[in-house]
């Protein structure tokens, strides 16, 4: 078990090092990895803030850069889900919790993905990709939905670093978790109050 834990320490630092050299592409791939076949909580995080902070200018590429990765990393998994995940849900998690994640995609539809991909480690986001595919999803409307829910996190993010440089290094690391709760809860609220809206002019 320690030579596991010391092995994926050792890829993660040489992700870092990759990313930190190729810039923007770099953090991309990192992104890609760590929403498709790795868990690597909170680098994409530390190392875009990093980036920015040496780079101001360069908030809205990173930001994009790191979108764009997470997004496509999010698509592999639930291309493999579409294909037939089902059966590993299944074996993986109790009947119970997988059927309640298929009924919440069915009532919440956009939101059950845009939510949890704003929140941070050890939020399970990977379970939610799976379920959306095996839930059927459509391939626009979950693309759509991680990119909002991504993009809003390491924009505000981005931004965070842009204003305070490294106050914001500081900051991030040390409440990230309470403020991608709260940006989530916002969105949510956003959301139902759009969803009820809509149901409201359609009565």
């Amino acid at each position: 078990m320690h030579q596991v834990t010391a092995f994926l320490h050792r890829v993660t630092e040489a992700l870092q090092h990759f990313a930190e050299t190729v810039g923007g592409p770099g953090l991309a791939i990192v992104a890609f990895l760590d929403s498709s076949f790795l868990s690597l909580p909170e680098v994409n995080d530390i190392l875009m803030v990093l980036m920015v902070v040496r780079n101001p200018d360069g908030w809205w590429y990173y930001a994009v850069m790191t979108t764009l990765g997470s997004v496509a990393g999010c698509f592999a998994l639930y291309s493999l889900a579409r294909r037939g995940g089902e059966a590993f849900l299944r074996r993986r998690f109790s009947e119970k919790n997988v059927t309640r994640g298929l009924k919440v995609f069915e009532k919440y539809g956009l939101l059950a993905v845009v939510v949890p991909s704003i929140l941070p480690p050890p939020t399970p986001f990977k379970i939610f990709v799976l379920l959306a595919g095996v839930a059927g999803v459509r391939r626009s409307t979950f693309l759509i939905a991680v990119a909002l829910g991504r993009g809003f996190r390491y924009g505000s993010e981005g931004l965070l670093a842009y204003w305070y440089g490294e106050d914001a290094t500081r900051f991030i690391q040390e409440n990230l978790k309470a403020v991608s709760i709260w940006l989530a809860v916002a969105v949510a609220v956003l959301g139902l109050g759009f969803i009820l809206w809509r149901r409201f002019r359609s009565a």
